[in-house]
């Protein structure tokens, strides 16, 4: 049997005697490559940028929201009836084991002003358990104390987008703002986080203590009732296996019989994110899926040069074969010249993908993150393409008549 360095030199030889058309044959396993590098890098960026999104809202998270009204015989929507009260987060955190922390929440908007200077935001009033469950650090100042929430003190904590449209690049740090008129001091502002995943911006917010809120700030009737809970549960399988003893509890405590309904709708977190990442995953296998197929149209072009060069060479593969070459000395010779083509296109599209995954975000709002097995998983099926479409041609060379090969003209 011809040794490997013969066989790889008259390779070398016969893709370097045709240098276009051999350019020409990897030009598809180039773009291939290329597109499947570029493809799935953009399907990695989308799932870790969700993963980011999410992971700033907090991890292992469930949201609890009052019930609904009716006016009109219009029903108002999840939220619009105070049912949730100051007491049922304590109860939670008590007695249901798998969560961790639970923070009651009012939720309230309004102007904010300070001097000459206003602007519109959410505020939400809170204890500093809100704080840890989310996981959100002080930039500086200093967090709630048990008197502010005891006494119901007008002080104020600041989201960056709030204190950058307030102060610019002044120090709120004991400045006194005006929330729906009345004065607050500014203790604190929170580090910047960002859009969430639903697309709303956490740093335009305004937190203040939740009995500052709910006696001086909402104005409602109810003064122990929260719009929301937020629960944060020790991992994330609790945050499925707590939540019918969560319901339990609350229906309970809610004096809810067994006909009525639940006047509470538990929201899980954690699922919203993997049916995120599940579709982001989706929708990254399906653009590799589409990108491969120009890899297989490449293998195709692959295998008809291939096969003009059978055609072409008839004559030098009945003198190779008259002197001594055996049928696998021919079918090696041009599977190898295959996978030469294959893998020199695929370096090709692995320096244009990689240039391009990089390239991309300056032109378009997309993010692309590269990862080395997206890069080596192309670039591997390239040489496996070129193996698989190379082999017919190889096949039909190795199965032509010496003597006849060496009549061809």
């Amino acid at each position: 049997m011809t040794d490997l360095r013969t066989i790889l030199s008259i390779a070398v030889r016969a893709i370097r005697a045709n240098k276009m058309r051999s350019v020409l044959t990897s030009l598809g396993i180039i773009i291939g490559v290329a597109a499947v590098i570029i493809m799935l890098s953009i399907g990695n960026g989308a799932q870790i940028t969700i993963q980011n999104e999410m992971r700033s809202m907090g991890t292992n998270l469930i949201m609890i929201r009052s019930g609904s009204s009716t006016s009109g015989g219009a029903r108002m929507g999840r939220g619009s009836q105070p049912t949730l009260k100051n007491g049922d987060a304590d109860a939670i955190q008590e007695k249901v084991a798998a969560i961790r922390l639970a923070a009651p929440v009012v939720n309230d908007s309004g102007q904010i002003v300070y001097g000459n200077t206003n602007w519109a935001t959410n505020i939400v009033g809170t204890d500093n358990r809100y704080f840890e469950i989310k996981e959100w650090d002080l930039a500086y100042g200093r967090v709630f104390s048990q008197t502010d929430i005891r006494n119901a003190n007008k002080v104020a904590i600041l989201g960056q987008t709030v204190a950058k449209e307030l102060f610019a690049d002044m120090d709120p740090l004991g400045k006194t703002i005006r929330i729906k008129g009345l004065p607050f001091k500014v203790i604190g502002a929170l580090t910047a986080r960002g859009q969430s995943g639903p697309g709303q911006d956490q740093d335009d917010m305004v937190y203040i203590p939740l009995s500052t809120a709910q006696k001086k700030v909402s104005g409602t009737q109810f003064p122990d009732m929260v719009n929301m809970l937020m629960l944060q549960a020790y991992d994330a399988d609790s945050t499925y296996t707590s939540q019918s003893e969560i319901t339990a509890l609350l229906r309970q405590r809610h004096n809810l019989g067994l006909n009525k309904d639940d006047d509470f709708t538990i929201m899980n977190l954690t699922q919203f994110m993997e049916m995120m990442q599940s579709s982001t995953q989706v929708m990254t296998i399906l653009l590799g899926s589409i990108a491969s197929i120009s890899l297989i149209v490449g293998g195709i072009g692959i295998m008809n040069i291939m096969l003009v060069s059978v055609t072409e060479r008839t004559r030098e593969i009945g003198i190779r074969m008259a002197i001594g070459a055996k049928r696998w000395d021919i079918r090696w010779q041009f599977l190898t010249e295959a996978l030469i083509l294959s893998l020199i296109g695929g370096l090709i599209g692995v320096a244009i993908g990689v240039g391009g995954v990089y390239i991309l975000p300056l032109f378009v709002s997309m993010s692309a993150e590269l990862s080395t097995f997206y890069v080596l998983l192309p670039f591997c099926f390239s040489g496996i393409v070129g193996l698989l479409f190379g082999f017919f041609p190889a096949y039909k060379a190795s199965l032509l008549n010496p003597i006849n090969a060496l009549r061809y003209e």
